[in-house]
């Protein structure tokens, strides 16, 4: 028997256009340092939470409106045995018009329950895909932690301006 790769769906009212822009938003849905460019066949981007996790992927496959696959290229997992468990695995979102409405199938092809990430990282993905992803195709504002999201965050602050000494006022 083979094992189930982890994966999720959900239907929404938005077009297959919107979830796959949605889709490719990914700062928009998960959270972490997401460095590089998630929207075009080819490009390679890296996903970092503090020195929990680390991810390299690679857009494999991009269709408009109907698929994304992301290639893990490079990962690291400090709370797991082998911590490059990732690595080789494939990301996918399918999309598909059902009626008027759209569904979205999500699956990390090797992410297995024999695998030692599976719980947690299922857990995780459920939050992220059925929560923040689908918040972000039907609000238009995905639910990235807040926490995590404002580490590093720039906040500007207004002061007068220092006058020189023989400056005349």
């Amino acid at each position: 028997m083979k094992s189930q790769n982890y994966s999720a769906a959900f239907t929404v009212d938005q077009t297959p256009e919107e979830v796959f822009a949605a889709i490719n938003n990914v700062r928009g849905w998960w959270s972490g340092n997401i460095q590089g460019s998630t929207n075009k066949l080819g490009d390679e981007w890296t996903y970092r939470y503090k020195d929990v996790h680390y991810s390299k992927q690679k857009i494999a496959e991009l269709v408009p409106g109907k698929k994304v696959v992301w290639l893990v290229l490079d990962s690291y997992l400090n709370f797991i045995e082998d911590k490059s468990e990732w690595n080789g695995t494939k990301i996918t979102f399918e999309i598909a018009k059902k009626g008027d409405k759209t569904e979205v199938r999500f699956a990390h092809l090797g992410l297995v329950p024999e695998v030692e990430c599976y719980d947690a990282c299922s857990n995780a993905w459920g939050g992220y895909v059925n929560s923040s992803l689908r918040t972000l195709i039907t609000k238009g504002k995905g639910q990235p932690n807040t926490k995590e999201k404002s580490v590093g965050k720039k906040r500007t602050v207004k002061a007068k301006p220092i006058k020189k000494k023989n400056e005349k006022q």
